[in-house]
């Protein structure tokens, strides 16, 4: 499958879309995770038969899309609405078509989203990695209770300011741990050789991240609380803070259940419970001095919170499938692309009869 670039005006941006296959090929909608963009699904494109129609965005602030400010008091809101604008673009989809949405990372929070205000639109689910339902960070059970009453230690507060700038240069080498290069072989996959011949492809799409207080990573506000920081109402991090983003009430309330297919590897450093990325677990390594301990700060379960909430998904109604891959890292696709196109054509093909 090959893919064609397209421009779209909707909800009032210019948005950059990939698309592949026929317009009346099963709809399937790619929504790609932080810190890059569409091209991230290029690789997976390659492996797709010509009988689907693939939709996959630059959310905004990424890859070609206009950089529009994300306010983080909506969570992931603003990007959801962005995507579901597309649904109607008839240069996109066929009229009323209901796509099966696959959201990688962040992109499965736009998902769940989507999800949870346009039921109707939606065939199916993929999470690929998802941010938990609770968001990411400053969350201690399985219920998404906070640690601290504003969510200390959470949203851009936590960003590493020695990669958001790298990242502002276009920094393209691999010299040091928070080169883009050096993330994106350390965190992204467990082992670097899968990223193969593609690596400068999706390196290149982590340096369209637009960054500043609007985008990549936001506003910071102080906080009384470990370690000082706390989600602000700007910015992409922040629009991920369960402070702002935390909807497992109401994904397990809508009215329309499609199947849900939750794709992981157990590798995965970056969405896990013990994630790299949560300045609890790294407070409880010694990496951030201060930590106040177990009782008061434990580290998110971010893992444990996403199969909770899909249990109760599954009891009122719905369904859904964990699909754990040993020794995968944060990025199925590009890591065992074999199985992740085997569970998409399954849910794909469970739409198409649907």
């Amino acid at each position: 499958m090959r893919s064609a670039r397209l421009t779209v005006q909707a909800n009032g941006i210019t948005q950059a879309v990939r698309v592949a296959g026929p317009p009346d090929g099963v709809p399937v909608l790619l929504v790609h995770g932080n810190v890059s963009s569409s091209a991230f699904w290029e690789p997976l494109l390659a492996r797709l038969p010509e009988t689907l129609r693939v939709v996959a965005p630059d959310l905004r602030g990424y890859g070609g899309t206009d950089t529009a400010p994300v306010d983080a008091t909506r969570g992931l809101a603003d990007f959801a609405d962005d995507v579901a604008a597309l649904l109607d673009a008839p240069e996109l989809f066929r009229p009323g078509a209901r796509p099966m949405v696959a959201g990688h990372s962040l992109g499965g929070g736009v998902a769940m989203r989507l999800l949870v205000d346009r039921p109707e639109r939606i065939a199916g689910l993929l999470l690929e990695a998802p941010v938990s339902p609770y968001g990411f960070g400053g969350t201690r059970d399985l219920d998404g209770t906070p640690t601290t009453p504003d969510f200390a230690g959470t949203g851009a507060g936590g960003a590493n300011p020695d990669f958001v700038a790298r990242l502002a240069a276009g920094d393209r080498s691999a010299d040091g741990p928070t080169s883009p290069r050096a993330v994106l072989r350390a965190a992204y996959v467990a082992d670097p050789a899968s990223l193969g011949d593609d690596e400068d492809l999706l390196l290149e799409s982590m340096l369209t991240t637009a960054t500043g207080d609007d985008n990549y990573p936001g506003t910071a506000v102080a906080s009384p609380h470990w370690p000082g920081t706390a989600a602000g109402p700007r910015g992409v991090l922040n629009a991920l803070a369960p402070a702002h983003f935390r909807l497992a009430d109401e994904l397990v309330a809508v009215p329309v259940k499609p199947s849900v297919t939750w794709v992981r590897g157990d590798a995965d450093v970056i969405v896990s419970d013990t994630s790299l990325f949560d300045l609890a677990y790294l407070g409880q390594l010694g990496v951030v001095p201060g930590w106040p301990g177990e009782v008061a700060c434990p580290p998110q379960p971010m893992v444990g919170q996403t199969r909770a909430v899909l249990d109760r998904y599954a009891a009122a109604g719905g369904t859904y499938r964990e699909v754990v891959l040993p020794g995968c890292g944060h990025s199925p696709h590009l890591e065992r692309p074999a199985e992740f196109v085997a569970e998409l054509l399954a849910l794909a093909g469970e739409n198409a009869t649907a």
